[in-house]
Parts: structure tokens; C-alpha cells; sequence
């Protein structure tokens, strides 16, 4: 299990609480319909790169909207800015990854139920 500083865990906390919001009036526009939620964020060491991991519901649309959120991430990158220019000196670059870890768990659960 890889260790994190005490700095990467506070900008990950910063940047998964943003990203949320983010994502969140992102959603209404965009995404209509589709629930997404920012499950986990893990900070590289030199803390400039942010890996998103998202969770969408209902899944069978995860791959389509990863995909156009990956074209969007300039300007999500940019709003993240915005909101937390004053407290980052510099702004990790976003990736974006699909967290199916419910999906693994659902899977797991209906194995255990035959």
C-alpha cells in the first residue's frame, strides 16, 4: 500500500470536495439524468497530477460519459482553478478514471446469493 504525505491528503480532500461540485453542475447540464460522484482522489508526489476516480450510474453509459468528460478536462482543470487558485500554487492536471468498485461488489454479492 502506497503511503501519502500529509500535504497529498489535504489536496486530495481539496480537490475530490471541488471536483464534486464541479461535477455537479457539470451534470445538470450535460449529463441529465446520469449520476456521477467523485469517489476517490489520489494526488501523485510531486502533486501534479490528480487522479479522479468516478462512479456513474446507471453504468452501462460509465465508458460514454468518462469519454466526454476526458474531452472536457481542460476546462475542468480551469474551473478547479478558479476555486482553488488561492489555496494551490499549482493545479494538478486532472485523469480520469471509472471506480467500479460497486459494480465489483454487486457482482461478489449475486456470486454469494447462487
Amino acid at each position: 500500500m502506497e503511503q501519502f504525505s500529509t500535504r497529498q491528503n489535504k489536496i486530495s480532500k481539496l480537490v475530490h470536495r471541488e471536483m464534486a461540485d464541479i461535477l455537479l453542475k457539470v451534470n445538470k447540464t450535460q449529463f441529465a439524468g446520469k449520476l456521477i460522484s467523485v469517489t476517490v482522489v489520489r494526488v501523485t508526489k510531486d502533486l501534479g497530477i490528480a487522479r479522479v476516480y468516478l462512479s456513474i450510474f446507471p453504468s452501462e453509459f460509465a465508458k460514454e460519459i468518462l469519454k466526454e468528460i476526458q474531452l472536457i478536462s481542460k476546462q475542468l482543470r480551469g474551473e478547479l482553478g478558479r476555486k482553488v487558485g488561492k489555496s494551490l500554487r499549482v493545479i494538478p492536471d486532472l485523469e480520469f478514471y471509472i471506480d467500479d468498485s460497486l459494480d465489483y461488489i454487486e457482482n461478489i454479492d449475486n456470486l454469494l446469493k447462487v
